[in-house]
């Protein structure tokens, strides 16, 4: 009895200790829980009531206008109450559209060289360049376009007889060139992120170098290259102030050689002297670009699911 009596305050002095030594950690655990939790509740909050935000500044001005008049005008005269934004749509839809499929296929060649093809001194120094790239600031792009791109594409202008005070096509080579860090950057993370074996195994069937490249490695990494597009799509679509100081800041229909005004440009260039109707006009703007990232975000996420699921298959 005596021994059974020892052997259970043993025992239960053992549980008691393990308990105050692991009770710190799982009370750390909990707390750390809780803490991520509520971050995550605090985004969800923060997306919603931005929703909700940008819903009831932008109905006022639908609601007065009209949403046809509104997304499908070509007139944007505020002395005249007339706000119709189609050719902002058009010009920020084209100038996106150009600038990602150009930097796309740019960014991924650069990411493949990087990768597969350059030694490892260039490939760093490469790699170096690509990181300041992304750190310089949009007005900076914006200056050394109305220095460098402008002028080149002044003397297509004036060769045709078109206006000279910037351009959708200016606006799209800023683009291109500030989309390139994001898109080159995630690409070569995605190839990186291949298994080497894929490329060893399409060796042994016989492929040379250039055929394992783009028939097995980039189908294998499609789903973080998307993932650098829908970034670049992002940077590019909410692209201001480079935008402002290349694109001549016109309301007119989208043309290569003549200027352009995007919406997020629209927004910044009346913000500051708008009231009234004006003012809900802008705001109107700020719905219509919301609910186009939107858009945009789900039907490339649908996209790369699809994708995920089928190379899965």
């Amino acid at each position: 009895m005596k021994n059974c009596e020892r052997f259970a305050k043993t025992t239960s002095l053992s549980k008691a200790t393990s308990l105050e030594d692991i009770s710190p950690k799982v009370k750390l655990e909990r707390i750390m829980h809780i803490i991520f939790l509520c971050s995550g509740f605090i985004c969800v909050v923060a997306v919603v009531l931005i929703s909700l935000y940008m819903v009831i500044s932008g109905l006022p001005v639908i609601r007065e206008v009209g949403l046809k008049n509104f997304l499908f005008g070509t007139v944007w005269d505020p002395l005249n109450s007339t706000y119709g934004i189609l050719p902002f749509v058009l010009s920020s839809l084209l100038a996106t559209g150009c600038a990602v499929l150009v930097g796309g296929l740019f960014g991924l060649a650069v990411s493949v060289y990087l990768v597969f093809l350059a030694g490892q001194r260039v490939a760093s120094m490469l790699r170096s360049l690509v990181q300041l790239l992304a750190g310089i600031p949009s007005v900076v792009y914006g200056l050394l376009g109305a220095m460098l791109i402008v002028p080149l594409v002044f003397r297509i202008q004036t060769f045709f007889g078109l206006p000279t005070s910037g351009s959708l096509l200016a606006a799209i080579f800023v683009l291109v060139i500030m989309i390139l860090p994001t898109i080159i950057s995630v690409s070569e993370n995605a190839l990186r992120a291949v298994p080497k074996q894929y490329m060893d195994g399409s060796y042994a069937l016989g492929a040379s170098k250039i055929q394992t490249i783009l028939k097995v490695m980039i189908p294998s990494a499609k789903s973080g290259i998307a993932s650098g597009l829908v970034l670049g799509v992002g940077r590019a679509i909410g692209e201001t102030m480079a935008v402002m100081m290349v694109a001549g800041n016109a309301s007119l229909l989208p043309e290569l050689l003549k200027p352009a005004r995007l919406l997020t440009v629209g927004i910044s260039i009346e913000w500051a002297y708008s009231s009234g109707l004006h003012r809900q006009a802008l705001q109107g703007i700020g719905l219509v670009l919301f609910v186009f990232i939107m858009l945009i975000n789900v039907v490339l996420h649908r996209m790369l699911r699809r994708g995920g699921e089928s190379g899965e298959k």
